[in-house]
């Protein structure tokens, strides 16, 4: 979708909107007899919450017979100069594809419990995942010997795994 020069050109912008003018004073006893400022980048979570606000809720658009673009579905507002279009879709990452390289999610462990990226829900896009029962192996019980080395024993343990259906 930001393979469009404009488009990245108009996204460095609105990127540089989110800046913010830092400034720092110098001087005898902190009288800010000289000011230093610059323009400093907005944090990188904020920056990135615009962008996925952006790709969220961009338009999808078609290249009319006369050439211009016109929006697919009419029952939307037509996109402003601040909004992101695009014309063809993006892949779907939960399928194989050999075309676009994405592995899918098949077969890929998920953790159950949590509700970010790693989550089964999400990761295994709805079609469920399996569980089973697998043996962990770790380091436990270390103990720092004087001096200078650790020594730990080797803890297995039965575990609960999930993957994607």
């Amino acid at each position: 979708m930001l393979k469009n020069p404009f488009v990245r050109d108009h996204l460095d912008e609105a990127v540089y909107n989110l800046a913010n003018v830092a400034c720092k004073c110098h001087g005898v006893s902190g009288s800010c007899s000289l000011k230093t400022c610059w323009l400093q980048l907005a944090d990188f979570r904020r920056v990135g919450e615009f962008l996925k606000e952006k790709y969220d809720s961009a338009a999808a658009m078609r290249i009319s017979r006369r050439g211009k673009l016109e929006l697919v579905n009419n029952r939307f507002n037509p996109p402003t100069s601040d909004d992101l279009v695009y014309i063809d879709p993006s892949p779907d990452y939960c399928l194989r594809n050999e075309t676009t390289g994405s592995l899918g999610t098949q077969g890929r462990l998920c953790n159950k419990t949590s509700e970010g990226m790693d989550g089964c829900e999400l990761m295994c896009c709805g079609r469920g995942y399996d569980q089973f029962k697998t043996y962990k192996h770790e380091r436990c019980h270390c103990k720092f010997h004087w001096c200078c080395y650790v020594k730990c024993k080797r803890c297995t343990s039965l575990v609960d795994q999930f993957v994607c259906k």
